[in-house]
């Protein structure tokens, strides 16, 4: 036994006693932002302005940023277009593992694309891509699960952008989690290697724009709190904006978005559209701003409320009616799984691109195979990794 349950038990019963000073405490915050929410819903351009003497202060600040509507403003939902195509993509990989006997990396996309309003099934597409020898390296060292992940990212926008150009408009394309590649926090050679591959997934934006598309990314149980860091900076004097974004001022740290709309917003409705401000902000420019809304997407009168937020481009706040048929088709997708108010296609391009422990076992085979046909066998696993696989071997690897 590797865990000290005894100590973790005490532990447990400090969080317990606790827990209902901190729901009380969490409680008061919710009301006092949501104060704060209605009485400067109307002042957006001198949030604007507060947001912009803060950056000059702390560059790393990260807020939402107001936009054309009340803070505290919601949509209805609006009606199902009538035809609309839709392509969700999503993708999975199988890691570099220095244990394995055999030296590669995997990167896997899938999507499906349908028709709302007609009844052709839906048509799925698959993109595998092995990196093995060379391809392991960079000019920064050997691939790492971080350089993988921003692959597969940019691996499911360029699959959509290549689907979206002769599927009939309008088109919709949606992928699980934000549209916001998470770049530019290496440093020396790794940070070339991560600048590229981003151009390169802007440019798979700039295809999906040029497409006449539109497209957003669906984040389910956001924790974010864009919105909240705003009504801090809004209760901050101005001369104490240098402060801002630190969390000595977070007056409400601990609630996030979510709590401020999970009372506020009805079945399918909408909230207002922000801008994001960060500090790779420069880099997503003009039609690729970055801006987000959350959006109910619970199940009904008496039912549980669920916001989740859903990022879009500049191009597609800008495109007439696009909100609304992201807004209409979203709420429509999250129906389809009943009380599993995910979107059905998203679950759908999940299935489709996930590597089972299965198929990642047959493709070492298939290796293993092929390599000693060439009269190359493979190497032998790593002695912890023999340790691990004995039989009998219950203990979670790391």
């Amino acid at each position: 036994m590797s865990l000290d349950f005894l100590q973790v038990r005490q532990q447990i019963i400090a969080m317990g006693q606790a827990a209902p000073e901190r729901a009380r405490t969490l409680q008061n915050l919710r009301l006092t932002a949501r104060q704060a929410m209605n009485e400067h819903a109307d002042q957006l351009g001198l949030l604007q302005d507060k947001v912009r003497a803060a950056l000059s202060f702390n560059h790393n600040l990260r807020c939402a940023l107001p936009k054309n509507e009340r803070l505290n403003h919601h949509a209805p939902l609006p009606p199902l277009p009538e035809s609309i195509t839709l392509i969700a993509a999503d993708g999975s990989q199988i890691n570099p593992d220095r244990h394995a006997f055999v030296d590669y990396c995997l990167v896997n996309v899938g999507a499906i694309q349908m028709v709302l309003g007609k009844n052709d099934p839906p048509s799925t597409s698959i993109r595998s891509q092995l990196l093995y020898d060379d391809q392991m390296y960079t000019e920064a060292g050997r691939m790492t699960e971080p350089l993988v992940a921003l692959r597969r990212d940019l691996y499911e926008r360029t699959l959509l952008a290549d689907l979206a150009q002769d599927a009939a408009a309008p088109v919709l394309t949606l992928t699980d989690g934000p549209l916001e590649l998470w770049v530019g926090q290496e440093s020396g050679q790794n940070a070339a290697v991560y600048d590229r591959t981003f151009k390169q997934y802007l440019e798979a934006l700039d295809k999906l724009y040029a497409s006449g598309a539109t497209t957003a990314g669906y984040i389910d149980r956001p924790r974010g709190d864009l919105l909240v860091r705003l009504l801090e900076i809004a209760l901050l004097p101005l001369d104490q904006l240098e402060h801002a974004g630190h969390q000595s001022h977070r007056r409400f740290l601990g609630i996030t978005d979510s709590d401020l709309f999970r009372d506020m917003l009805e079945t399918g409705e909408r909230s207002a559209i922000f801008g994001i401000q960060n500090r790779n902000a420069d880099k997503y420019a003009h039609h690729l701003a970055l801006n987000f809304f959350y959006l109910n997407v619970g199940t009904g009168p008496g039912g549980k409320a669920y916001p989740v937020r859903v990022e879009i481009p500049a191009w597609v706040v800008a495109q007439p009616g696009a909100i609304a048929q992201i807004q209409a088709v979203l709420v429509q997708q999250c129906r389809i799984l009943g009380t599993r108010t995910y979107p059905y296609l998203l679950h759908r391009s999940h299935e489709i691109a996930v590597v089972t422990l299965d198929e990642k076992k047959q493709l070492e085979r298939m290796i293993a195979l092929e390599l000693a046909q060439r009269g190359f066998p493979p190497g032998e696993t790593s002695q912890k990794q023999a340790a691990k696989d004995l039989p009998g071997r219950t203990r979670m690897s790391s």
